[in-house]
């Protein structure tokens, strides 16, 4: 690489690493502490480099400073959050506005799926329709891929109550033998009174979705962008709101 692309390089690096940090800081002033400490910590990783690739020792030192800064409050927000987690009070709220992108399942509960997952209960009464089905298909196979490692899925949701019933029930089961042959068993149930929609882990972290797993709107067509690809698919308006409990009640 010329000299004039690695410094463009550098000046990119740079800016990028500035602008995530200053969204941090935003983020962090605006108490959404867990998407502020991820903004710090890809922001300290940024800089970090920009202090390796330059030779400029006023501009390594003002940054050195400034990640010695950024690390130490990213340490207090960890520490924050995990008191919130351990006294039962942490929340986090995030919108989706109508036809947003970037919602997949993988985007939504990855964070929350480490290796002390290995229990999972969704309540959702409208995993009914074939649409419906499919998206508790992909919730499922999001969980087989990992990195948690889930032996037990419990789903306590309603009959259909058109035509589709015996459908919805030959579905299920083929889920459920689908998921045997993965090692994981699925629990199923079925409840006329049930209408929360939420989603729990038994690390702690329970996921509460207006719409439940049926927030993604119908593609335009078979061959459209984002028929495949659910980060690419819009999305109705909703909200998710993440807690944690020491207590993960079970069905």
């Amino acid at each position: 690489m010329s000299r004039a692309g690695g410094d463009a390089a550098a000046a990119a690096l740079e800016r990028a690493g500035v602008e995530t940090v200053r969204r941090a800081v935003e983020l962090d002033l605006a108490s959404r502490f867990q998407e502020s400490l991820m903004c710090y910590q890809e922001g300290i990783d940024l800089l970090l480099q920009v202090v390796k690739a330059t030779k400029d020792e006023v501009k390594k030192q003002h940054y050195r400073q400034k990640i010695s800064e950024y690390m130490t409050r990213a340490e207090d927000i960890k520490k924050h959050i995990e008191k919130e987690k351990q006294d039962g009070k942490y929340h986090k709220q995030i919108k989706i506005d109508e036809n947003a992108t970037g919602f997949s399942y993988e985007k939504l509960f990855q964070e929350y799926l480490n290796e002390i997952v290995t229990e999972v209960w969704v309540e959702d009464p409208y995993i009914r329709h074939v649409h419906q089905l499919y998206n508790f298909l992909r919730f499922c196979e999001m969980l087989v891929k990992g990195p948690c490692k889930v032996k037990t899925i419990h789903l306590l949701t309603s009959y259909d109550e058109g035509s589709g019933k015996i459908q919805q029930i030959s579905s299920l089961e083929e889920i459920k033998q689908s998921l045997k042959n993965h090692g994981v068993t699925l629990n199923v149930s079925f409840s006329s009174s049930i209408h929360d929609r939420e989603i729990r882990f038994n690390s702690g972290w329970m996921i509460k979705i207006g719409r439940g797993l049926d927030y993604f709107k119908k593609p335009q067509g078979r061959f459209s962008i984002g028929y495949c690809d659910f980060d690419l698919r819009p999305c109705h308006k909703t909200t998710v709101d993440v807690f944690h409990t020491k207590h993960t009640k079970k069905t």
